[in-house]
């Protein structure tokens, strides 16, 4: 027997580059830069991997999720989604394709008899998806800090011990590349003026 303590792992799925398609990885994002946590703590920026990130899964006792979600509700809303509901709501209303891989994921770690021991999904209700280049929308993005809060409370609970970095994070030790840094991304990107985000009329035909 190990004496090593459980893994908690604190995960962030989405594509970053959708507007509020993002909103799980930018919550991992806003932890990592902003805490430090015990050891046995693993964040990870899931992206789209899907059926990538099944390792992580199958090695966690307990894991926190971060993603958008359609709930339904108004934008901003967020709904916490606990133990077995967790992969039968992810796959009642998929936004794209990365809601899709992650279900398997969770379905695949549930046969494999390699379950965390709790799972907890934090999801907010996106506002806009279709805009290639674009960020969390307004209320997205007030409603991340009330997230971080959520999840550093259930972070508590289990043990992760959550404390305030002394120092900032240096942009090479960041979770995800320093380029799509939230502030850096929504700094540097172009205006909608310059690069249309939603379609490019010219190779779009009549009333598509």
């Amino acid at each position: 027997m190990s004496d090593a303590p459980p893994i908690l792992c604190v995960l962030g799925i989405g594509n970053v580059l959708w507007a509020d398609e993002g909103f799980g990885v930018r919550c991992v994002e806003a932890l990592h830069r902003r805490y430090e946590f015990a050891d046995q703590v693993r964040l990870i920026d899931g992206g789209t991997q899907g059926l990538y990130l099944i390792q992580h899964v199958q090695a966690a006792s307990r894991l926190l999720i971060f993603d958008a979600i359609d709930y339904g509700l108004p934008p901003g809303t967020l709904k916490v989604i606990e133990g077995d509901e967790v992969p039968a709501f992810m796959g009642a209303k998929k936004m794209s394709l990365h809601q899709t891989g992650f279900q398997e994921v969770l379905m695949l770690a549930k046969l494999t008899e390699q379950f965390p021991q709790e799972v907890v999904l934090l999801g907010c209700q996106p506002e806009e998806l279709d805009d290639y280049g674009g960020s969390l929308r307004p209320r997205v993005k007030q409603a991340l800090e009330d997230a971080l809060a959520l999840g550093l409370d259930r972070l508590r609970q289990w043990g992760a011990q959550p404390r305030p970095r002394d120092t900032p994070l240096p942009d090479h030790e960041a979770i995800t590349f320093a380029e799509l840094a939230l502030n850096r991304y929504e700094a540097e990107r172009p205006p909608e003026a310059l690069a249309c985000r939603v379609g490019d009329e010219r190779f779009m035909p009549a009333g598509a």
